[in-house]
């Protein structure tokens, strides 16, 4: 690809600013950036890559490329989805890649790493209730390979799922950290939960879990890369 949107064979836009003390604020720019990536693409047949969250969708069922999130949708980070929807009816060929909670491997900068911090701090790795609410996973390098097959092969208007496992019970991801740094793994009722996760809470009860299996079928993508459990038991995971 060469720089800027306008001179661009097609464009992936993956980038979100993280900052959940501004997380409403975040959505809303991020909302405004999709618009003028679509407003530099539209009339093309240039392809426009968006990435979205796994988590926006109905909670408790296992989501397909088909399932929409809710409408009304009181999470903000349904901007943008809503201005992807928007820039098609423009005519710009975009598409979604929706990604799960955990994006795992070398150079994880996301709820992993924060579960692991918070239960160095706290001096526990917790769950909610019965912990078998379910986070979907795929593997950083998989993600990877699976943006480039969307822009190559990915048709106008069309939702991908950046998922190799459907649901990773959270329990064994909290047991996998208390056995690394040598904590205790306990349960939470829903009201402690919100003292130990405190702003994380949301994402630690999160139960949704994903299929990708149209989009394996449509883009030819097969995961090769080891699952969320096999990658967090490693020592780089855990290195202060």
């Amino acid at each position: 690809m060469r720089a800027g949107a306008g001179a661009a064979d097609g464009v992936i836009h993956t980038g979100f600013n993280h900052e959940f003390s501004k997380f409403k604020e975040n959505c809303e720019n991020e909302r405004k950036v999709v618009e003028a990536l679509g407003a530099a693409l539209a009339g093309s047949d240039r392809p426009l890559i968006i990435t979205s969250g796994i988590g926006l969708l109905p909670p408790g069922q296992l989501a397909t490329e088909q399932t929409m999130p809710a409408s009304p949708n009181p999470n903000p980070r349904v901007a943008s989805e809503e201005a992807v929807r928007a820039a098609a009816v423009r005519g710009v060929r975009v598409s979604i890649v929706r990604l799960p909670p955990s994006v795992h491997g070398e150079g994880d900068h996301g709820f992993v790493p924060i579960l692991i911090n918070m239960a160095r701090q706290k001096g526990a790795s917790a769950y909610i209730g019965d912990g078998l609410n379910r986070w979907p996973a795929v593997q950083r390098l998989d993600a990877a390979h699976l943006f480039r097959l969307a822009l190559e092969k990915g048709a106008a208007r069309a939702w991908y799922h950046g998922v190799a496992e459907e649901g990773v019970a959270f329990r064994q991801i909290a047991e996998v950290i208390g056995r690394r740094l040598k904590v205790p793994v306990i349960s939470k009722n829903s009201e402690a939960a919100a003292h130990h996760f405190a702003w994380f809470a949301h994402f630690a009860a999160m139960d949704v879990p994903a299929s990708s299996k149209q989009t394996q079928q449509n883009l030819g993508w097969r995961p090769t890369q080891p699952g969320l459990i096999a990658d967090l038991d490693r020592p780089t995971y855990f290195e202060a």
